[in-house]
């Protein structure tokens, strides 16, 4: 049984925290306090710290491998002679580590709290009920361990997806003949490896960075501050989905909807940046004013698994919104979907896929990755920038948005250094305009005209609020007439976008709503990107 015992140790996960609920009564010496930092025993606390130290030298060596690699060549280091006695040395170096290992699992045997942990969460692998999992809840270990809590297949009729997983909007393929695409094929297949390569390799931890391993470890105690907060402060509830590509995903729900407030009955569920993680991440801001929240991590990153590219970004997404609707019990036309930044094309995606939603908030988004991947990388590159990010990482944010019908709300940030093309001091260069633009010329290309549009740009040139009064008054822009042309039209026609409003409209008018639209769809915020957004800014989006 002891030896047993110390299996379950030996390969049992990392411990962090404990945290205890509201009714469990106060360990001695620990009056007050909601939780604690687990604290292991000096054998595993070192063991634990040897195995750390080794684990990031390995992953620095695997993302340093290729420049180690040349250089080890270079030197003639890469030959059988040379190759045995390092392999001679990693060997020993791994029996080491081996025994390392069972004396870390030796000190958890002897720790009474570790083997409360894993009895606990032995019994809630073999029976996982809402007892064991409340019981399980108290723990923050690594989430690799952690049982699942809903997959994607309990949907008793689930949309039905491709190898891959669940559809993705596609650029239209442009004719070609077939010899013509069969030459072509062959032309064009160096420039294919190479961007395969690339969007593998550092392209997509280029493209988000907190998948890296590194920057994880180095934002560990952060994330377990934030993660504690959620838990214990908020009654947060860690659960993990399995999508239908396999990945985990590691989401955090906050439920607010027994508190009695006017929005605990809206879900928000937050999409994060492409550093952001949930513990610390933009599910903050609806949490300020009373919604119930749930924030989940990218493929990748923290407790879930997998790479994020667009199609396991959008899997995650899917089962994000399964869970909400038949676990949780919220109805689509219930939840709101509020991104940050690369989090658009998640949230476009899912108004795209599902259009009953109530409504989409996007905070310092884009319309396309293109133009700010050209921005970065040098301009003999374009071809092969141009073919990688549309065969991997075409992150379409303004095609999606334009699929969706109801209400959005785009929030600007007037010194935003990185969605811009050229500098933050060219408000001009700001991505999100362009977002507004496509997405305005979609459902109103009446109004929308060469003057309308020129209207919206001189609106969105102005640096400040003063400017902006300025130019909205220069037009002289009546908002109850504009309002009561636009619910005029919507109940005599009843048709989604497009709308033929403004079509038998003088010049003036055209303006005038082109310019009101503008400031409904989409607001301003004075700061840089990465500011936290204070819930003061995060409104519902207009309706008629």
């Amino acid at each position: 049984m002891a030896s047993w015992m110390w299996l379950r140790c030996f390969f049992g996960p990392h411990l962090q925290r404990i945290h205890r609920s509201p009714e469990q009564s106060r360990p001695e010496g620990r009056a007050g306090r909601r939780g604690w930092t687990y604290q292991p025993k000096s054998l595993e606390k070192h063991t634990d710290s040897i195995l750390g130290w080794a684990s990031a030298l390995w992953s620095l060596s695997y993302y340093s491998s290729p420049l180690l690699f040349c250089y080890l060549y270079r030197k003639g280091y890469i030959c059988s002679s040379k190759l045995v006695p390092v392999s001679q040395y990693l060997g020993t170096v791994l029996v080491c580590l081996l025994g390392v290992a069972c004396l870390r699992g030796w000190g958890r045997w002897r720790n009474s709290e570790y083997q409360q942990f894993i009895t606990i969460l032995e019994e809630t692998r073999k029976n996982n009920t809402p007892s064991n999992k409340k019981k399980l809840s108290s723990y923050d270990f690594d989430f690799s361990h952690w049982p699942a809590d809903f997959n994607w297949k309990e949907v008793s009729n689930p949309k039905q997806p491709s190898k891959s997983g669940v559809s993705l909007l596609k650029p239209e393929p442009r004719l070609r003949g077939a010899a013509d695409s069969v030459l072509n094929s062959i032309r064009t297949l160096p420039c294919h490896i190479i961007s395969f390569l690339i969007a593998h390799s550092f392209g997509r931890r280029m493209l988000y960075p907190g998948s890296v391993y590194l920057l994880q470890k180095a934002m560990r105690p952060m994330l377990q501050q934030g993660q504690a907060r959620l838990i214990e402060e908020c009654d947060g509830q860690r659960n993990k989905l399995v999508a239908c590509d396999g990945n985990e995903i590691d989401t955090m729900f906050v439920d607010r909807r027994r508190d009695g407030g006017m929005h605990g009955q809206t879900l928000v569920i937050s999409c994060e940046g492409n550093a952001g993680f949930y513990e610390v991440g933009c599910m903050n801001t609806p949490l300020e004013g009373g919604y119930s929240v749930l924030g989940w991590n990218h493929p990748g990153f923290a407790g879930s698994t997998g790479v994020p590219f667009p199609q396991n970004e959008a899997n995650a997404m899917d089962v994000v919104i399964q869970f909400a609707v038949h676990r949780l019990g919220f109805q689509l036309h219930d939840i709101v979907v509020y991104a940050w930044s690369i989090g658009g094309f998640t949230a476009s995606w899912a108004v795209m896929s599902y259009p009953e939603i109530q409504a989409v908030v996007l905070d310092a988004s884009f319309d396309d990755l293109l133009p700010l991947a050209l921005k970065v990388m040098p301009d003999s590159w374009r071809p092969l920038v141009t073919h990688t990010v549309r065969q991997y990482m075409n992150l379409n944010n303004a095609d999606q948005l334009c699929k969706y019908q109801g209400p959005v709300l785009l929030i600007r940030r007037t010194k935003d250094e990185i969605i811009t093309t050229t500098g933050p001091e060219d408000i001009m260069s700001n991505r999100g305009n362009d977002l507004l633009l496509r997405l305005l010329q979609f459902r109103y290309p009446k109004v929308m005209t060469d003057d309308g549009v020129r209207a919206v740009r001189a609106w969105l040139g102005a640096s400040n609020p003063v400017e902006e009064t300025s130019v909205y008054s220069s037009y002289e822009v009546d908002d109850d007439w504009c309002t009561s042309v636009l619910q005029s039209y919507q109940s005599e026609s009843e048709i989604s976008f497009p709308w033929s409003v403004g079509e038998d409209m003088t010049l003036e008018g055209r303006r005038q709503l082109a310019l009101f639209l503008a400031r409904k769809y989409m607001r301003n915020f004075d700061t840089t990107h990465c500011t936290p957004l204070p819930f003061s800014e995060f409104v519902e989006p207009w309706r008629l």
